[in-house]
C-alpha cells in the first residue's frame, strides 16, 4: 500500500446529514407517525419522565463542551443577590417605599448597594489573569447570569474586554441573562443540581456577596463539600462581614458543637476587591510552594 494512501476518518454519515434526510421523507401514515421520528429529533420522546437520566447527561455534557471549546480551564465564581441595586439606582427604592417597613428594607438594600461596585471591581481585577503556557484561560468570571451582584460581576469582566460566563436557570418568572454576559458562554439549565455542579467543577475561587435563599444554598453546599473532603479546599470569600454575622451565627454553630472550630477557617470575611484577590493569590502561591 502506498504511503500517501489516505484512510477516511469516518465511514458513517454524520448525524446532521441523517437528520436532514429524515426530514425529507414523503408524507405517508407511517412516516408521519411519531414512532418514525429519529429518537434525537423527537422532543416528545426526550421529554418523557423516564428519559430524565438522559437529560441529566446532556445538561452535564453541553456546558463542559462549551467551556472546553473556549479554552476555559478555571473560573472565578461570584454568588450574590439578584435584588441589591447598583448605587446609581439605589435611591429609587427609597422613593418607592410606602410603609415604614418597606423604607427600612430599602435603606438596608441601599447600604448594601456598594457591593455592586466591589463585585464589579473584583471581576475587572481577576479578568486580567494571564493565559497559561498551554493557552488556557483561568479565573474566568462566572455568575448566575441574573441582575444585581451577578450583573456586576459579568459587567466588570466586560469592562476590561474579557469573556465572562453565565449559568442561568429556567424559573417560573422570567430571568433573562444580563447584557454583559458573553453570548457564546451564556448557558441555561433546567436542573438546579447540575447548575450547582457546573459552578464548582471549574471554580478555583468563589466570592459570596450578600444574598438570600439561592446564595445560601450555593455557598453552604460549597462549604459542606470542602468540609467533608468531597472537593479540595479553594478560597471562599464572604463579602460583608456585618451582613453575614447578622444573618448567620457561625460562632453559635461552633459553640453548639454542630461544626468544629476548624470549619470557621473554610472561608474569609472580606470587604474590598483588593483584599479578596490577595487572599486568592496567596492561597494558590502557598499551594504551589507546598507542591
Amino acid at each position: 500500500m502506498s504511503n500517501d494512501t489516505r484512510v477516511p476518518s469516518r465511514v458513517f454519515r454524520p448525524a446532521q446529514e441523517e437528520a436532514e434526510t429524515a426530514n425529507t421523507n414523503s408524507g405517508t401514515p407511517q412516516t408521519e407517525h411519531p414512532a418514525y421520528r429519529l429518537a434525537f429529533q423527537d422532543m416528545d420522546f426526550l421529554l418523557r419522565e423516564d428519559l430524565r437520566p438522559v437529560r441529566f447527561q446532556l445538561e452535564l455534557l453541553k456546558p463542559q463542551l462549551i467551556l472546553d471549546a473556549a479554552n476555559i480551564a478555571s473560573t472565578f465564581v461570584v454568588y450574590g443577590s439578584a435584588r441589591i441595586p447598583e448605587p446609581e439606582k439605589a435611591q429609587a427604592l427609597l422613593e418607592l417605599a410606602d410603609t415604614p417597613e418597606q423604607k427600612k428594607v430599602a435603606e438596608r438594600l441601599i447600604e448594601k448597594s456598594r457591593y455592586y461596585d466591589v463585585a464589579r471591581e473584583l471581576a475587572r481585577t481577576v479578568s486580567n489573569f494571564p493565559l497559561d503556557e498551554a493557552g488556557k484561560r483561568h479565573f474566568v468570571v462566572c455568575s448566575g447570569g441574573g441582575p444585581s451582584i451577578m450583573e456586576a460581576a459579568n459587567r466588570g469582566a466586560r469592562d476590561v474586554g474579557a469573556d465572562t460566563v453565565a449559568l442561568n436557570i429556567v424559573l417560573p418568572h422570567e430571568q433573562a441573562p444580563n447584557p454583559y454576559v458573553t453570548p457564546s458562554l451564556s448557558m441555561q439549565f433546567h436542573y438546579f443540581a447540575l447548575r450547582k455542579m457546573h459552578f464548582l467543577l471549574h471554580a478555583r475561587a468563589v466570592a459570596v456577596f450578600p444574598g438570600g435563599f439561592g446564595t445560601f444554598d450555593e455557598s453552604f453546599e460549597l462549604l459542606t463539600l470542602i468540609q467533608t473532603g468531597k472537593i479540595d479546599p479553594i478560597p471562599v470569600l464572604f463579602y460583608g462581614k456585618e451582613f453575614w454575622q447578622r444573618v448567620v451565627n457561625f460562632e453559635a454553630l461552633c459553640e453548639e458543637g454542630v461544626i468544629g472550630p476548624r470549619d470557621l477557617n473554610l472561608f474569609h470575611f472580606v470587604e474590598t476587591a483588593e483584599e479578596g484577590w490577595q487572599i486568592v493569590q496567596d492561597f494558590w502561591r502557598d499551594k504551589q510552594a507546598k507542591g
